[in-house]
């Protein structure tokens, strides 16, 4: 899911779900090409800042907020096939299946994914793609890297992104023009719907570079261990905290 809009709106996902960062040392070994990912993520940076932002915003002013609503359910709706199937694939076999119903009432009841009566009938499902699937399957993430128009990611998880990419809503259709025309949509509703996000993380983050990195892969590791993950493998423990001394007794008088 995520074409262009990666670089900047996967980033700024992790900023507004205020995740925790990974330490400097453990991001330091995965980003072996730094120099160069450094280069790739400023032109990913001008593509948003004289591209993305301003059409994103034109849209946001034209196109009425319930109407944007819909647009993201419809997307969602698609995704959620892709989830179901890397539940089950990494053996939540009751969340995959919850997965699917969720689906099938927001397509039969929620016309085509517009409308999204599953979550209020407390049919909810996390997002998993590929990349997550390999990570439960043991597989290490490997080093990070920034591609060009993708954005942030990590050997692992551009493995996986074939697959996810064959998951999108604009592989639904036949016609080039309208695959382009999808995704052109779906990554300029995307973008409009993270512009506060975007201009929260320009004023907080001293270093964008750094910050983006470490907080796209303490997310991920948290995604693939459903928020729940173990210690970095590198940490050391915390130093115990030195005993009070005792207080001296008082000289009897």
């Amino acid at each position: 899911m995520k074409a262009l809009v990666r670089a900047i709106v996967a980033a700024a996902v992790v900023l507004v779900t205020g995740c925790a960062t990974t330490g400097n040392g453990a991001a330091q070994k995965l980003d072996p090409w730094e120099n160069w990912n450094r280069k790739v993520f400023g032109f990913n940076e001008v593509v948003d800042e004289n591209v993305l932002v301003p059409v994103a915003t034109a849209y946001k002013d034209v196109v009425p907020e319930l109407v944007r609503r819909g647009i993201s359910n419809v997307f969602n709706n698609v995704y959620d096939v892709w989830s179901s199937v890397n539940h089950l694939l990494q053996g939540k076999v009751i969340s995959g299946l919850n997965g699917m119903m969720r689906v099938g009432v927001n397509t039969a009841f929620g016309l085509g994914g517009l409308l999204d009566p599953a979550s209020e009938m407390g049919l909810t499902l996390d997002p998993e793609d590929f990349g997550q699937t390999l990570g439960v399957w043991g597989v290490g993430s490997g080093a990070y890297v920034v591609w060009p128009l993708l954005g942030p990611s990590t050997l692992r998880d551009t493995a996986g992104l074939p697959l996810d990419r064959s998951a999108t809503p604009a592989t639904l259709v036949d016609d080039s023009g309208a695959r382009v025309g999808i995704g052109s949509l779906q990554l300029i509703n995307q973008r409009a719907s993270l512009l506060g996000a975007g201009q929260l993380l320009d004023q907080i983050a001293f270093d964008k570079y750094t910050f983006l990195r470490d907080a796209y892969l303490a997310r991920r590791r948290s995604l693939i261990h459903d928020g729940d993950p173990p210690p970095e493998p590198d940490s050391e423990p915390l130093e115990p905290l030195p005993e009070a001394p005792e207080p001296a007794a008082s000289d009897p008088k």
